[in-house]
């Protein structure tokens, strides 16, 4: 009872932070001194590793990076760091304390989107920004009318239409069978994060006559999945379309491998799935071929395809990332995380505060909803221009594009789109492999 207790207090506290904060006028805070930037992730609890902390340290080197090029007319950007912990409650206390104690217009990052569906109306209700990094679900801001919330990165229906139009297009060149023979079982995560994604494949299964034989969601903090693999095992699933995180990741994992369970493809959707490096630690070459739905890690892509300045700019991160983490290919987070920060430090608080003298909300907001790079000038690849208010998905990057990677020796190439593929993908599984149907 004293947690609860407590944990309401700071609630309070923190809204009252938010009431006095809107009685000072954006402006005057903000008119010199350094630029103030919200980073909210989950740097602890399950979350951390399953994509979090690369997304938080590819924040801290474009911060970084942009504060040595002389940040906006020698004014430094300064970060105002908060850990979510890995729970929505922890999330929402250290918004309110972001927004009302610290008194910032902006806060960027989010990782989940367990904790950007609530935080989202907190952000709009309160008039200051919530650049989303990471977060992924659709219904983030579908039919909402978002005017303060923006995401640069790719939606959860986006991850859909990638692993469906993957195995729709290889189908009969790579597996032998006709799409609509092709049969597709999806398991996801309970939270808005894995419903998105798995609503969307059933939609574009079906799009497509592609027969979706099983569609099961789990807890993600679930401490057995052996039923699960059990009902995979008899509906003779195809292609297995996972939604997770880590942990539930590698329970699954685990017990397909010691259930017999045996597919022709596994295709993960971001998160868990993009710490290859992780899965590697425990499962080696079982997790060779497995294939993943994410925007690409700017080391995967053909450089040539970026605008002279991005591609230098994406040389420069990678450089930073690797030598300060160590890491033999960089965690597509990563990617995310400096390049989405990026695109808010260069193309909306630059302009912002060259135009106003300060950074407001609605400045930041006004800046944001001019942003037009075309594609090639991120360092993922892909162009950028919000949704206006008014339409349906107001507040999306309207021209975000994830690809389908696939990882062998914890490298990942791009085997989707065909277009700015590395190479075709192994397809099947090869025989001898530990999943390889037989």
């Amino acid at each position: 009872m004293t947690g609860v207790t407590s944990t309401r207090r700071g609630l309070m506290q923190a809204g009252a932070g938010v009431a006095l904060a809107a009685t000072v006028p954006a402006t005057a805070r903000s008119q010199s001194g350094p630029l103030r930037v919200g980073v909210m992730t989950d740097l602890s609890g399950p979350f951390a590793g399953a994509g979090s902390q690369p997304l938080f340290w590819g924040a801290e080197v474009a911060i970084a990076l942009f504060n040595e090029r002389g940040g906006v007319n020698g004014r430094q950007v300064q970060i105002v760091s908060a850990d979510s912990q890995s729970r929505a409650e922890v999330a929402i206390n250290e918004a309110e304390r972001l927004l009302g104690q610290e008194q910032l217009e902006v806060v960027t990052g989010i990782y989940s989107s367990a904790h950007a569906v609530p935080l989202s109306g907190r952000f709009e209700q309160s008039k200051k920004i919530m650049w989303i990094t990471s977060a992924i679900s659709t219904a983030v801001l579908k039919d909402k009318n978002m005017r303060y919330v923006f995401r640069p990165t790719v939606h959860s229906d986006q991850y859909a239409e990638a692993s469906v139009s993957f195995i729709h297009e290889h189908a009969k060149a790579r597996l032998g069978m006709d799409p609509d023979k092709v049969r597709l079982a999806v398991i996801y995560e309970d939270g808005p994060y894995g419903s998105g994604v798995a609503g969307g494949i059933e939609v574009e299964a079906k799009k497509r006559n592609m027969p979706l034989v099983m569609k099961e969601a789990y807890s993600a903090t679930a401490p057995d999945l052996s039923t699960m693999v059990t009902k995979l095992r008899r509906e003779r699933a195809d292609i297995i379309l996972h939604v997770g995180y880590n942990p539930d990741i590698t329970l699954f994992l685990r017990q397909a491998k010691s259930g017999g369970l045996r597919f022709k493809a596994l295709i993960g959707h971001g998160a868990g799935y993009s710490q290859i490096d992780k899965l590697v630690e425990t499962f080696g070459a079982d997790v060779n071929h497995v294939c993943n739905v994410d925007p690409a890690g700017t080391q995967m892509l053909d450089q040539s395809k970026l605008t002279p300045a991005t591609a230098a700019l994406a040389k420069v991160f990678v450089e930073r990332y690797s030598a300060r983490h160590q890491v033999r290919d960089l965690p597509t987070h990563a990617s995310m995380g400096f390049n989405n920060t990026w695109l808010f430090l260069e193309n909306v608080l630059k302009p912002a505060v060259t135009k106003t003298g300060g950074m407001s909300a609605d400045a930041l907001r006004e800046a944001a909803l001019l942003v037009d790079i075309p594609v090639g000038g991120s360092i993922q690849g892909y162009g950028v221009k919000f949704a206006q208010p008014g339409t349906p998905m107001s507040g999306q990057n309207e021209r975000s594009s994830p690809v389908v990677m696939q990882f062998e020796g914890a490298v990942a190439k791009v085997v989707w789109p065909t277009a700015i593929a590395g190479g075709p993908p192994v397809l099947p599984l090869p025989a001898g492999h530990t999943y390889a149907a037989r």
